[in-house]
């Protein structure tokens, strides 16, 4: 297993090896630490000839990568690239497709002391096009122990099972609980009657799942149902109780094409108050059954 990481010479750099590292320790992952390079265009105006100032550019890329490699503990495998790009989120793309990595790790910016997601544009360019699950660090993620649970945001939309199975099947590789969570906003109405309908709904799609995974898995697999409420998406968030070692799963809008991801508008409100990880998973992504090797991956399959 692989996963490439965004890297970026300041604390949000940072942030995204610290996650990288949490995941990694839970599947024996290793990872390669990408920093993207601005393209040096000669120009008749340049005050140093192009060869000169590339080979300066990359000296520096490579200080800077060595010091994140410091951060990654010897108990992780790891390797640092640079790619030259006009474009970083098409490189980190190129970077994960050319090293079959099955995932991409990078972290959010933050403009404020409470605010832990703010999604720039490279964070954009990603949750709009990559075609494997896409990691966001919160801002100041300093963690780098294994995972303690997953939690996965069930919607109603058509292909909530796909996003299901991979969770219980992530939750069972890893070996730690997995938590169904159903997100209510809600403005008067019948508050008890909305809750138990999201409840049963999404116990159902739980017991679907679980069988499909096989003997295994039921055996393995520790589940809950859990449903927030509040009078915003926001609000519901910041009601539930989250471990510091817990990341959440959300699938792609309708938008997104199969295999491919596309950030939907209550995933971005999600992100304003979510105090952990966030992982965006494609749509129609799916995960390897437990008994196939790393070798046998085929395209939009992965061991999470």
């Amino acid at each position: 297993m692989r996963y490439v990481v965004g890297y970026s010479a300041n604390a949000r750099g940072h942030d995204a090896v610290n996650l990288a590292v949490s995941l990694a320790l839970g599947r024996g992952a290793s990872l390669d630490l990408v920093l993207v390079v601005p393209e040096v265009q000669q120009s008749g105006h340049a005050v140093a000839p192009k060869a000169g100032f590339e080979n300066l550019l990359n000296e520096q890329a490579q200080e800077w990568l060595d010091q994140a490699l410091a951060l990654v503990p010897s108990s992780v495998p790891a390797q640092a690239h640079i790619r030259s790009h006009d474009s970083d989120a098409h490189a980190l793309i190129e970077a994960a497709e050319e090293l079959g990595a099955d995932m991409l790790i990078i972290g959010a910016t933050s403009t404020g002391i409470f605010k832990r997601f703010t999604i720039g544009s490279v964070a954009s360019a990603l949750l709009h096009a990559s075609t494997v699950p896409v990691a966001l660090a919160p801002h100041g993620y300093h963690r780098q122990e294994a995972l303690t649970r997953i939690s996965c945001g069930l919607g109603t939309r058509a292909g909530a099972e796909k996003l299901l199975d991979f969770a219980l099947g992530m939750a069972v590789n890893r070996q730690v609980p997995l938590r169904v969570v159903s997100l209510l906003a809600l403005d008067g109405g019948d508050a008890a009657g909305a809750a138990e309908a999201a409840r049963e709904y999404a116990a159902k799609h739980l017991a679907a799942a679980l069988p499909g995974g096989g003997q295994e898995v039921r055996e393995e697999a520790k589940t809950e149902v859990v449903v927030a409420q509040g009078r915003s998406i926001e609000e519901a968030v910041d009601r539930l109780g989250w471990e510091d070692g817990e990341v959440l799963l959300i699938g792609s809008s309708r938008l997104a094409t199969s295999r491919s991801i596309f950030l939907g508008s209550t995933a971005n409100r999600i992100l304003r108050a979510l105090p952990v990880p966030m992982i965006v998973v494609p749509s129609d992504y799916e995960l390897k059954h437990l008994n196939q090797s790393a070798s046998n991956d085929t395209p939009g399959e992965a061991q999470q």
